[in-house]
């Protein structure tokens, strides 16, 4: 759940809610914690948007449809706020020739900054990335660089936006995250150590470098940015933020995983290399936000036995 202060002020007041992007991880994962909060409410409160109509299982009997991006412009709601979460992954500026991820990201952007000229538009929150932050790094692949420049250009375009116009824009870089929904097993160290735990193997840790990590909840992160969204602030204010936690090497992450989900073994191989892999946001910054808003941090292993489920029930659906 939200933090209860959270709940409170969204069941206070009719503000609509619009998600963008509402499929993915952060999508599902906001939806889930919305239902939750707004109950019978939730229908009226939250619409979605994504590349084309569907229908979106939340599991339990819950299925919100998704209606296409396009349409955004057509929602007559008072005083909306916009979770914008859409745009093209990492992977696929991997898989992508440049020209065409820069175009299919300008014009997700595109399509919605035109939609919040329509509608009764009141702030936006941007899920940016961590990735903004390695664009001009020579260190980070071809890919991350790629990847981080246009989510700071979504940045750039959104806080423009809010600034003209005299609305609010909160905008977080997301580092890493933990929770239900949690997709991409394979690719992300925490479900890779936690399905490890789940199947009673060891958790080995191999780069080797140092790979520091901090991550924070997805419903810690959500209740702090509602409390931004509805905090009381100049005409055209942009708040920006990087999601926090502790900074931890893997192979203390590995442990904490092993530990609180029954205490397996774990094994880190030798650190051989100079140059650590470091990707973590501003922990104390983030932390003292928190702090203002009453929003208690989730603890690592909280964290762990929270994502569990959700891991195992997608490794094994018969669970």
């Amino acid at each position: 759940m939200l933090e209860a202060a959270a709940v409170q002020a969204l069941l206070a007041d009719n503000r609509h809610i619009a998600i963008t992007g509402a499929s993915g991880w952060l999508g599902c994962a906001t939806l889930d914690l919305l239902a939750r909060a707004l109950g019978d409410r939730f229908a009226a409160r939250v619409s979605c948007y994504g590349s084309a109509a569907r229908m979106i299982d939340l599991g339990e009997g819950r299925v919100v449809p998704q209606r296409p991006l396009s349409e955004l412009s057509a929602l007559e709601a008072p005083g909306v706020w916009v979770l914008h979460y859409a745009f093209q992954t990492k992977e696929r500026a991997e898989a992508m020739d440049e020209a065409a991820y820069r175009a299919a990201n300008q014009a997700i952007s595109g399509c919605v900054i035109a939609a919040l000229g329509h509608i009764d538009a009141e702030a936006v929150f941007v899920a940016s990335s961590g990735a903004a932050s390695k664009a001009d790094d020579p260190a980070a692949s071809p890919a991350m660089r790629l990847y981080g420049a246009m989510k700071r250009d979504d940045e750039a375009r959104f806080a423009a936006w809010a600034q003209a116009g005299g609305r609010r824009a909160v905008i977080g870089r997301i580092f890493n995250l933990t929770g239900p929904y949690m997709n991409k097993h394979d690719a992300y160290a925490m479900a890779s150590f936690i399905r490890d735990a789940l199947g009673h193997r060891p958790i080995r840790v191999n780069a080797p470098r140092e790979v520091v990590r901090g991550y924070v909840a997805i419903r810690e992160l959500m209740s702090l940015v509602f409390a931004l969204l509805a905090a009381d602030g100049p005409p055209g204010e942009v708040v920006r933020f990087d999601s926090g936690g502790a900074a931890l090497e893997l192979g203390e992450v590995a442990r904490i995983v092993a530990q609180a989900l029954g205490g397996g073994t774990t094994e880190r191989a030798a650190v051989t290399e100079p140059a650590p892999d470091r990707y973590v946001g501003d922990s104390a910054a983030y932390a003292a936000l928190l702090a203002r808003y009453g929003i208690a941090p989730v603890p690592l292993d909280v964290q762990v036995r929270e994502t569990a489920p959700w891991i195992g029930r997608v490794a094994d659906p018969g669970r």
